[in-house]
């Protein structure tokens, strides 16, 4: 069970969120917008963000932002009317782990809840081979470490799960549903899209640093080496 901060302007959806929430056992605290947010999770002893697009004072996505600058591990569900796929494709972008629609389901919600944790709760079982490497490109999974040439570099949880599966199957070519099973769980949330978006961010950030080892194989997926 987590503590889950949620963050919305809407008085009614923060208590639908909240009742649901809580009868699952998790801790719920809430904010109305997005400064008073950043002024709770300043103090610490959040698991978990529930976070609304559309707020006063400042915007989910200006949010979002802040907190990947200084908190790269936290998790992130947005929470938004707005369901057009540029506004999911840009809050993936941002560093979010999901993102749901209003209107939603409390049992929607609370699944969704729960499928991230499972994932952040992944990250922290040790491995038999914490470190994996591909040429110049180091990947630290007990450290949550992405490293190359011996610099770090910044990765998502995700990114560094995705880059970690590709490198342990190295010269394979992984479906994007192969992808979804061995990064997300099998999470059915997540779709062929998703991948895709995270696979780009971190592509991005790899030929960055003169080390794009991720390879596209058109109609099939990815591989690396």
């Amino acid at each position: 069970m987590a503590s889950v901060l949620v963050v919305d302007d809407d008085a009614h959806l923060r208590e639908v969120a909240r009742f649901a929430l809580v009868r699952a056992g998790h801790t719920v605290e809430l904010a109305a917008d997005g400064l008073l947010a950043q002024e709770r999770l300043a103090r610490g002893g959040i698991d978990l963000v529930v976070l609304d697009v559309l707020m006063p004072e400042l915007d989910g996505f200006a949010l979002c932002r802040r907190l990947r600058a200084s908190s790269l591990r936290l998790p992130i569900i947005f929470l938004s009317s707005r369901g057009e796929e540029a506004d999911r494709v840009l809050g993936l972008d941002l560093g979010a782990d999901d993102y749901l629609a209003k209107p939603f389901s409390p049992r929607e919600l609370v699944a969704r809840v729960a499928a991230v944790l499972r994932r952040v709760h992944a990250d922290t079982v040790p491995v038999e081979r914490p470190v994996l490497t591909l040429g110049p490109v180091e990947i630290d999974r007990d450290r949550h470490e992405l490293r190359v040439a011996g610099a770090p570099l910044a990765a998502t949880a995700t990114e560094l799960r995705l880059l970690a599966t590709l490198v342990s199957h190295r010269g394979r070519v992984l479906s994007r549903g192969q992808l979804i099973a061995a990064v997300y769980g099998g999470d059915h949330h997540v779709s062929e899209r998703t991948v895709d978006t995270h696979v780009r961010n971190l592509r991005a950030k790899l030929a960055a640093a003169e080390a794009d080892v991720i390879e596209t194989v058109h109609g099939v997926g990815y591989r690396c080496g």
